[in-house]
């Protein structure tokens, strides 16, 4: 099969083809054909049609139909608000709240918003064109193009692995005192965990990722109903402040908070499971996916701003005023000291699921740019073994060489890298949802190409003054 639909026999295999018709408005719309689906053993796996819930839930959900059919769609959307309070997120909002106290919760308030923007975009792309991002990118860019993006996935992809390693590590010190080098090394024991939950079937997998959210949002509810932070407080620290832009540390602090919460491996991972849906292939049941997966991936994005804002409000409530806090060591050693032993506990608890979850997510996203990319389908397990072995190499060298102080440095890089690799998912999912020929009537109205461009270049922006900034702050 030839790779350009210009080319006369590949118009000949798309003309003959009902699947390659339902993905392309127009002729030229892509340059090659659709390959098959990644995660192929997930996609339409779910009838959200036969949703039936379970036996506690079933009667209720059979008298309210549109609540059954969201919780039919419910789920993708959890897996991908994990990225959005993995354990890189922790060092920037325990920081900002101890320094600044509630005055970076509008900053934390703007990034949810730009984020389930940026996941309503991903809901469509995956549900309109049956592609992911990967796989978009792979069928629109030139193969030099699509290879160079897949290297730089990879390597964010890897760096998000070394802060889910360094996250889980700690977690494991905190809780029994487990050195952060063994933490480490016992992290990669997670790939057959990760894998058993792959193959008994991919509600399981949200199942746990939801109970592991839960449970970090309970710890951190109790929390704050021991630190009893000011409401008052709050609630002015969520209307933004000119403040933050004249303060250049303020200002630097709020950058890092913005570039640890939008994850570029996110929008790969949610425009790709959004399709283990199995509905109509109309445009009707297209618009019905788009509206159901857009709430659920609403409702769990708002959720995680429940938790990073949590960990602001819980170090503005205990530290600020009496010490800053930039190592999540440090902040568990004041919490016990400040809120008792118990509190301490549940902060290192949370931080210890967090680390789980995001090592769910970030193994499917793996699998998923690289048969998006490259069409290359490898092994899970080996594939989550190169992966965690590239972030554990890393991490077990520099704690062995440089001591277990360099942790918190680590997650600093590991969002850094991250950053960095930011625009060049941007860019591609805002281009492909905007053309008429790939999308025909789901294009995006002209307010959201304005909201959308403009969240990219501030994000973009920010993310390079970030690198900058922190080049500049190593230099010297």
């Amino acid at each position: 099969m030839s790779d350009d639909l210009n080319d006369s026999a590949a118009g000949g295999a798309a003309s003959s083809s009902g699947a390659v018709k339902e993905t392309l408005s127009t002729a030229g719309a892509w340059r090659r054909l659709p390959a098959a689906p990644s995660l192929a053993e997930a996609h339409r796996s779910i009838k959200v049609d036969d949703f039936a819930g379970t036996r506690f839930f079933g009667a209720l959900l059979r008298r309210f139909p549109r609540l059954r059919k969201f919780f039919a769609f419910a789920g993708p959307g959890f897996l991908v608000a994990v990225g959005y309070m993995d354990p890189g997120n922790w060092a920037t909002d325990l920081e900002g709240g101890s320094r600044f106290g509630y005055t970076l919760l509008a900053v934390i308030l703007v990034s949810n918003l730009m984020a389930i923007l940026l996941q309503h975009l991903c809901v469509k792309l995956g549900v309109v064109t049956g592609r992911d991002l990967a796989q978009a990118c792979r069928d629109h860019y030139p193969r030099p193009v699509a290879w160079f993006q897949w290297v730089l996935c990879e390597i964010a992809i890897a760096a998000c692995d070394l802060a889910e390693v360094i996250g889980t590590a700690i977690g494991l010190q905190l809780l029994f005192g487990i050195p952060l080098l063994w933490g480490c090394a016992i992290t990669a024991l997670d790939v057959f965990a990760v894998l058993w939950l792959q193959n008994r079937g991919f509600r399981l997998v949200e199942a746990v990722v939801i109970t592991l959210m839960l449970t970090v949002g309970g710890c951190f509810a109790a929390e704050l109903f021991m630190a009893k932070p000011s409401i008052a407080g709050v609630l002015a620290g969520l209307v933004p402040s000119a403040e933050i832009a004249r303060d250049p540390q303020m200002l630097y602090v709020a950058i890092g908070i913005l570039g640890a919460t939008v994850m570029p491996h996110n929008l790969y991972l949610h425009s790709s499971i959004v399709q283990t849906r199995d509905f109509p292939r109309t445009a009707a049941g297209k618009r019905e996916a788009v509206r159901f997966a857009t709430l659920d991936s609403s409702v769990a994005l708002l959720f995680a701003f429940f938790i990073n804002a949590a960990i602001l409000i819980l170090a503005a409530a205990a530290f600020h005023g009496k010490q800053e806090v930039a190592e999540i060591q440090d902040g568990y050693k004041l919490l016990g000291a400040t809120l008792g032993p118990l509190a301490a506990t549940l902060f290192a608890v949370a931080l210890l699921a967090s680390g789980q979850n995001s090592t769910i997510t970030g193994t499917l996203a793996g699998q998923i740019v690289m048969e998006g990319f490259i069409n290359l389908r490898v092994r899970p397990w080996l594939r989550r073994l190169i992966t965690r072995g590239i972030a554990l190499v890393p991490a077990v060298l520099v704690i062995a060489l440089l001591g277990e102080s360099w942790a918190t440095r680590l997650l600093v890089l590991s969002q850094v890298i991250l950053s960095f690799q930011l625009g060049f998912a941007v860019w591609p999912l805002l281009r492909f949802t905007g053309e008429r020929a790939k999308m025909g009537e789901f294009t995006n109205p002209l307010w959201i190409k304005i909201c959308g461009w403009t969240c990219a270049f501030v994000i973009i922006g920010l993310n390079l003054k970030l690198l900058y900034d922190t080049a500049v702050g190593w230099n010297g």
